[in-house]
């Protein structure tokens, strides 16, 4: 990629997003019907490449099941309102419910006043078996040491360390070093890691024994890290930079395939067609699905960066509602905006280019559209 001078001695590369990027259509079409969207971590398959993300205002143990009886997966926040009270329902409805300007102090104010509970976590996870559906949980790179052998052994079948930047040693001279290779050689269980945007850090993440490096920042539309900290890299580069991390670790490891999953910016059903474009194995997905009528969020959407106690960086938001989580995800759609029937639109999508799987679509052609 070309440098772009940005005055005196800086330079820096030119980035593109979701929204400057297109799919061209190819000489072939198939039919619909005959596209495979099956997608598979480890030993656990799933009929779309969909993981709906750790976020209170997505995932509850309710809406898990909904979520997992519709192919896809869903992911628990461990450190999130169901990790901390036993019955947040009254608790998500005042967030959705608060005035804009008293959400994030009230957001604040409720993750703060509770502890993550060890026990309750243990409940959890255990309510998720019993519904039958792949366990997933989610837990912080500062909560690693501590939470994700408490979850590995009470049952769960994947966990995801998701933060805003992860690395894969953490170095503080106030405490002992995070090393997430260590960690995740001892959980015995596959583990998604993220997010990171450039192809040096996911190289880093994959040689951990991740089997999936999410990218991005983590929370897409409901984190403010760009205004805050100046942190961004554009969603469409990121995820093509990772995708090549991802082939030269194939040859590095000699065959060990680590999925690329792109996590955030991706507000519409064509965001996330883009996205597997890319390159991409599966999309972490939150504000599509908050939108729906049953998610948990009851109209709003919120993530992890909007009550952090000092430095909050993201915030709640009212979110239009469209339809259930079974229309979000499989339709039918009313709506033409591609807010409804994720799965449709990505099949459509990959029919219409002549791709019959995700990998094939990997290579569809791609055109650069003005900003």
């Amino acid at each position: 990629m070309v440098d772009v001078v940005i005055g005196g001695s800086k330079q820096g590369r030119r980035g593109y997003s979701l929204d400057e990027v297109a799919i061209a259509p190819h000489r072939r079409t198939r039919d619909a019907s005959e596209v495979s969207t099956a997608w598979t971590v480890d030993a656990y398959k799933f009929d779309t490449p969909f993981i709906a993300a750790p976020m209170d205002s997505v995932v509850s143990p309710i809406s898990a099941k909904t979520i997992s009886n519709n192919g896809a997966l869903a992911v628990l926040n461990l450190e999130g309102l169901w990790g901390r009270y036993d019955d947040p329902s009254l608790l998500l409805r005042e967030i959705a419910q608060c005035s804009p300007d008293q959400a994030t102090p009230l957001l604040q104010k409720l993750y703060s006043e509770a502890p993550v509970d060890l026990g309750l976590i243990k409940e959890r996870i255990a309510q998720l078996k019993e519904s039958g559906i792949t366990v997933a949980v989610a837990v912080s790179p500062q909560g690693t040491a501590e939470l994700a052998p408490v979850a590995a052994a009470a049952g769960a079948e994947i966990v995801v360390i998701r933060g805003t930047t992860v690395s894969a040693e953490h170095v503080s001279e106030t405490g002992e070093p995070l090393n997430l290779k260590s960690y995740i050689h001892d959980l015995d269980v596959p583990v998604i890691v993220g997010g990171c945007a450039t192809a040096q850090a996911a190289l880093h993440l994959m040689r951990t024994g991740a089997a999936g490096v999410l990218v991005g920042f983590g929370g897409g539309s409901s984190h403010t890290t760009a205004e805050v900290l100046g942190v961004r890299v554009p969603m469409a580069t990121a995820i093509a930079d990772v995708a090549a991390a991802r082939r030269d670790y194939l040859d590095e490891s000699g065959g060990r395939y680590v999925h690329v999953i792109a996590d955030g910016s991706m507000g519409t059903s064509g965001d996330i067609v883009k996205a597997f474009a890319c390159g991409a194995d599966a999309a972490m997905i939150g504000s599509v699905l908050s939108r729906a009528t049953d998610a948990p969020g009851g109209g709003t959407h919120w993530g992890s960066e909007a009550w952090h106690e000092k430095l909050p960086r993201g915030e709640r938001h009212a979110m239009n509602q469209v339809g259930t989580l079974d229309q979000v995800l499989n339709g039918p759609a009313t709506r033409g905006d591609g807010t409804m029937n994720l799965v449709g639109a990505l099949r459509k999508a990959m029919a219409t280019t002549g791709y019959s799987d995700l990998k094939e679509f990997q290579r569809v052609e791609m055109i650069v559209t003005p900003a």
